[in-house]
């Protein structure tokens, strides 16, 4: 089957203002905790790929996702404006990429031959290996939700029948021999846990949350109040890279996440710590002064900066720690090696995220399989994003979670906005008559809206796994915005 991209249209949705303000990363110690003011832009990157066959069938694909410029470029050197100019531009690079070969076998193909050129353009831009990887992956993921439509299969069934072709020994020669179909689950994952993300300004009791600071629109404001309403034992808790006042703020948030049903928790750096010994003293006085809150934490991502995460000379302090508590990449993790690398050194899993590549996470799926059989250790994936918003973004990463059976996800975006609030009135119904199982009707002080339906801290994504790769029906593009006629906001 020869298939051929006839066309590639990039959309801008534009978004509300935050509900919530939301800060990560590293603080200045001892000064009050300020979220960035141009963190991202108001807006959701949007992709539609039309494809064609050459039995002269023809369907659309989409894929989803924030432009997150200040999470996957870190560097000083540009400002705001800057960083999203260039991430726009690179994903521009990317779309012309895909195009100026448009006839292809398989989509693995195609993908294994355009990312490795949007890497190359990348590079030749002075840009992070992460944020190569999100432009290509915005076009990998409408591409592979087009053929799936064509075909008439869902991404699952694709990926059992071998469909998309994926050989994944041209990335990892480890892997030759290692066909997808025999690592990969018998029936995809369903009911996902909801791990709620502890921003930095989170408000965690009614105490953070006086009156008059409250939004008063219906919805939780409080860790406790979310614990309280959604059932939740997952939780996800941003470190700032200062000890003394981590430490504290962990006290705090453990004296309420302990009262849910076994809670379990996972620390979150962002890169905030640029010395790795004075990490490794954080973890050995989390341990001493939480022992509760140690105890019930699964792992710590991504606690030091990208570049220090691949230096070789840290593997002996990494897996001293490792031993005592697993390290998970996400920043770190740029590229198709970047997981096998870090597991040398000691670290012992890779977050997935569709913005980082979809097929990535595929072959690091096979990976974990592969490492666990020949190194005795036990790497594995942890489900991550914050930014995911209804509806292609969200829906095609509760897609992959149940591929690679990630059980628990970061998954509450909803905390920092209202709802589908940034849907058209036609894709809230399109979304509660097809996905009544992922969203719920609620009627609320500001007025009745769709929301992500958490029930007993989990979400149910039988409704996904349909013909497609999490798309149902067919976003409301006139309701966007070209995305080089779209005028930033913040």
């Amino acid at each position: 089957m020869a298939y051929r991209i006839e066309s590639i249209d990039l959309f801008v949705r534009e978004t509300p203002p935050d509900r919530m303000a939301f800060a990560i990363g590293k603080q200045q110690q001892g000064q009050p905790l300020k979220p960035p003011a141009k963190r991202r832009p108001r807006g959701i990157f949007q992709c539609r790929l039309v494809l064609s066959d050459d039995k002269g069938r023809q369907t659309w694909g989409a894929s989803g996702d924030r432009p997150s410029f200040g999470w996957l470029d870190k560097r000083k050197k540009y400002d705001s404006e800057q960083k999203y100019a260039r991430l726009r531009d690179l994903v521009f690079a990317a779309r012309k990429t895909y195009l100026d070969n448009p006839r292809f076998q398989t989509p693995f193909d195609q993908w294994y031959r355009c990312h490795a050129e949007v890497q190359k353009i990348g590079r030749a831009r002075d840009h992070e290996s992460l944020s190569s990887s999100y432009a290509s992956a915005l076009i990998e993921r409408a591409m592979i939700d087009a053929v799936c439509r064509l075909e008439g299969s869902s991404i699952f069934e694709m990926l059992r029948t071998e469909a998309l072709g994926l050989d994944m020994s041209r990335v990892h020669p480890e892997l030759k021999g290692i066909r997808f179909p025999e690592v990969m689950p018998d029936r995809p994952l369903t009911r996902i846990g909801i791990r709620h993300t502890i921003g930095l300004a989170d408000p965690i009791t009614a105490a953070d949350q006086p009156a008059d600071k409250r939004i008063n629109d219906g919805e939780p404001e409080t860790l406790d109040e979310y614990i309280a309403r959604d059932g939740l034992r997952y939780f996800k808790v941003k470190v700032a890279g200062d000890p003394e006042s981590d430490l504290e703020r962990l006290e705090k948030i453990w004296s309420v996440v302990v009262k849910a049903d076994q809670p379990v928790v996972t620390l979150d750096g962002n890169e905030s710590a640029t010395d790795i010994d004075a990490f490794a003293r954080f973890v050995e006085q989390f341990e001493q002064k939480i022992p509760g809150l140690f105890q019930h934490t699964a792992f710590i991502e991504q606690p030091l900066t990208r570049a220090l995460t691949h230096d070789k000379s840290t593997a002996r302090t990494i897996r001293r720690i490792s031993a005592k508590k697993q390290l998970v990449i996400d920043e770190a993790d740029g590229n198709t090696t970047s997981f096998k690398n870090a597991f040398r050194i000691g670290y012992d899993g890779a977050s997935h995220k569709n913005c980082k590549g979809f097929l990535k996470s595929l072959m690091n799926f096979a990976l974990c399989h592969r490492f666990a059989r020949t190194t005795g250790r036990a790497p594995f994936q942890t489900g991550e994003d914050l930014s995911l918003m209804p509806l292609v973004p969200l829906q095609q990463d509760f897609v992959a979670l149940g591929i690679l059976n990630i059980g628990h996800c970061e998954r509450n975006g909803h905390h920092y906005a209202f709802g589908l609030e940034h849907l058209t009135g036609g894709e809230k119904a399109e979304a509660l008559h097809h996905h009544s199982d992922l969203y719920a009707l609620r009627k609320m002080k500001r007025g009745t809206e769709v929301f992500l339906d958490v029930r007993g801290g989990l979400v149910r994504t039988d409704s996904l796994q349909g013909v497609g790769f999490g798309t149902t029906f067919e976003p409301d593009w006139s309701s966007m915005t070209p995305l080089e006629n779209w005028q930033v906001i913040w």
